[in-house]
């Protein structure tokens, strides 16, 4: 007996009936089949076609609550229960108002919150009819009892999800949000309540670039999602309540996507752009990340926790299944990026712009568990675009060896090379963090040899100074930069057949070498005071070699000494000393004059070193032995200058002028 009614029971009502399909859920296509009511007449309450209760909903509501405590409680559960009329009365009134609410999507005139409660109230109490008479041996009436429970139920059911993809669908809603021409603007309406009014976003959150609201939910409404999907989970329907959830929601953030602007691109768009259009598409992508990680992801996981406040775990789940289908769909971007093999100095900023922008997007995805395998796929990707990264850096040192021009700066000017290199340098420090992170990740997935290859670069860099520990990765490879610029700036000074420019050279690239690294506190802390002493005595000892190229001779001609014969002062040789004098002072000033030293501190100390030791041997020479010249022209013809005109004439060197040095050529 007990197996043909338990057979009864089982064949006769599927206790969860026909599972909609995936695309069904997710798009909200499918008909409530089996729920729509009879047609009303002209002037008919559709209300009147169904069945009227003798009790109130309350009086029913309560007494049926009062049934299944009893049955739950003191009921023997060896024989089966007795069925009160009142039960029956419940399951028409609650098939009634399914009906009645179908009904109502045009025309019914419901109070929202209440009717919505006293709905889920009732479903509620259908689930644990079924659930309790389950428990039971079964009777003709407790079969018919349960069956018709269960098939009510189930229609609850199949309304509930309609109603679920009604209150999610924000293509159907009538937010007072600014969205451009595209977005939908009929609104659908609740089943449960046709003349509700219309959502207002309370506590909205807005992109402060295009001003739209985000997530388009006003609390009423979310409080309903909270009952609908609290009774689907109740009731055994989690799964279709999961996907109507995911679906409808996915929907709705790549809508907010389309919104922010931000549109997908194949490996072919990558391959046929240039890198401008690529640095447009880049600062496009990290402005949806930062507005993922900073809004998006935010709120989305407010609203999860919302809808779903008495399932934690269910909607710590949600929400990672949201953000994984969203941010692989973003990693795509920086995974096509690394791809693109043609890799120039250039890019290196970039590429650490999208490092810390994946960084930004791990902490924000949380450290749940069910996030692990969606962080691990970002920090996979973050570690590709640093090793990207590590290959542009090490370019500079390539582009750094490949300069093999030969032909000088003219006038002994900085070098592009060197502007080039220590401008790249300031830049790149400003990301000293990132880039230590980059090179320290790097150097950990080399295999050991390449990590004894890297320690014996550190020692052969660092040497006896006091510079950066040898574990900073980041600081050694700069080192090393700035090791093969200094090889490359005297290689190239050697190009220079006048000693004496060959030396300016290597002072106006020394010194725009130290301004630089002095005026970048990263750099500076990285390269250490004893790398700037040394730097700074290079200096020195380059300005003593210009000296003693340029000026010797002249000053030789101002020597007191070899002056006399036969104990008196040769007129003879006394002219020839004036006249080697302004002969060589001509050729200095005509030559040097054209050189360019475009540090103004550096022209200064040139300039007042020369006249410390030009003009006072100038002065004594002329005022001991000018008098050994007649006055007149024929004094003039060998005194060509006084003490004045030579330090004027001094003031005037290193200027760089170029028009100048064109008439010069001209002359030649």
């Amino acid at each position: 007996m007990n197996k043909r009614l338990n057979s009864e029971k089982s064949g006769s009502f599927p206790r969860f009936g026909r599972r909609r399909s995936k695309r069904e859920l997710e798009t909200g296509s499918f008909k409530l089949k089996g729920l729509k009511p009879k047609v009303c007449g002209k002037n008919q309450n559709p209300v009147e076609l169904f069945w009227k209760p003798d009790l109130n909903h309350d009086q029913i509501l309560e007494k049926v609550v009062q049934f299944i405590e009893k049955l739950a409680s003191g009921q023997d559960k060896s024989k089966a229960p007795e069925i009160p009329n009142f039960v029956e009365s419940f399951l028409k009134m609650v098939e009634s108002r399914i009906a009645t609410y179908e009904q109502s999507e045009a025309s019914a005139k419901l109070g929202f919150n209440k009717e919505y409660t006293s709905f889920f109230e009732a479903v509620s109490c259908l689930s644990k009819i079924v659930n309790t008479l389950d428990e039971f041996p079964f009777d003709s009436a407790t079969t018919s009892c349960f069956n018709r429970a269960g098939s009510v139920h189930h229609r609850a059911m199949l309304l509930s999800e309609y109603q679920f993809l009604a209150l999610l669908d924000i293509s159907k809603r009538n937010c007072n949000v600014t969205v451009d021409s595209k977005t939908p603007k009929t609104p659908k309406q609740s089943f449960f309540n046709s003349n509700q009014e219309t959502d207002r976003c309370v506590k909205p959150e807005y992109d402060s670039g295009t001003g739209i609201v985000f997530p388009y939910f006003p609390p009423q409404s979310v409080a309903n999602m909270n009952q609908v999907a609290l009774a689907m989970i109740s009731a055994g329907y989690e799964e279709e309540c999961f996907i109507v959830y995911s679906g409808l929601r996915l929907k709705a953030l790549d809508f907010e996507f389309s919104n922010q602007g931000y549109e997908n691109v194949n490996m072919e768009d990558f391959q046929s752009m240039d890198w401008e259009s690529l640095e447009g598409e880049i600062d496009n992508w990290i402005h949806i990340v930062k507005y993922c990680t900073t809004n998006l992801f935010s709120v989305e996981r407010k609203l999860c926790n919302s809808v779903f406040p008495e399932h934690s775990l269910i909607a710590q789940k949600l929400f990672c299944d949201l953000a994984t289908s969203l941010t692989i769909r973003l990693l795509n971007f920086p995974n096509a990026i690394v791809l693109i093999k043609q890799y120039s100095a250039e890019k290196l900023f970039k590429f650490l712009d999208i490092y810390e922008t994946l960084r930004d997007l791990t902490s924000s995805l949380g450290s749940e568990l069910s996030a692990l395998d969606l962080i691990s796929e970002t920090s996979e990707t973050q570690r590709r675009v640093g090793e990207a990264a590590v290959t542009i850096f090490c370019q500079l040192e390539n582009s750094i060896k490949s300069d093999n021009e030969r032909i000088p700066v003219a006038s002994g000017a900085v070098h592009p090379l060197t502007r080039y290199t220590m401008n790249y340098l300031k830049y790149a420090c400003e990301y000293k963090d990132t880039l230590e992170l980059v090179f320290q990740q790097h150097y950990e997935t080399e295999g050991s040899t390449r990590r004894k290859v890297q320690k014996q670069e550190s020692t052969n860099a660092i040497e006896d100074n006091d510079r950066i520990p040898k574990t900073s990765h980041f600081s050694v490879k700069l080192m090393m930069v700035m090791d093969l610029l200094d090889a490359k700036i005297e290689m190239k000074s050697k190009f220079y057949r006048d000693p004496a420019l060959r030396y300016i050279f290597l002072m106006n690239n020394g010194r725009y070498i130290l301004q630089k690294i002095k005026g970048s506190t990263d750099i500076d802390e990285i390269m250490g005071p004893s790398w700037s002493g040394k730097r700074t005595s290079d200096l020195r000892e380059y300005h003593k070699n210009y000296q003693r190229e340029t000026w010797r001779k002249v000053l030789q001609c101002l020597n007191h000494e070899g002056l006399q014969t036969n104990g008196k002062v040769s007129k003879a040789i006394l002219k020839g000393r004036f006249k080697n004098f302004n002969t060589l002072f001509d050729e200095i000033h005509k030559t040097q004059s054209i050189w360019m030293v475009s540090d103004e501190q550096l022209k200064s100390e040139l300039r007042v070193s020369i006249s410390a030791i030009v003009i006072p041997a100038y002065r004594s020479f002329l005022g001991r032995f000018k008098s050994h010249f007649d006055s007149g022209k024929k004094a003039e013809k060998y005194i060509k200058y006084q003490p004045e005109d030579i330090e004027g004439l001094i003031d005037k060197l290193f200027e760089g002028n170029m028009t100048s040095m064109a008439r010069r050529r001209h002359n030649n």
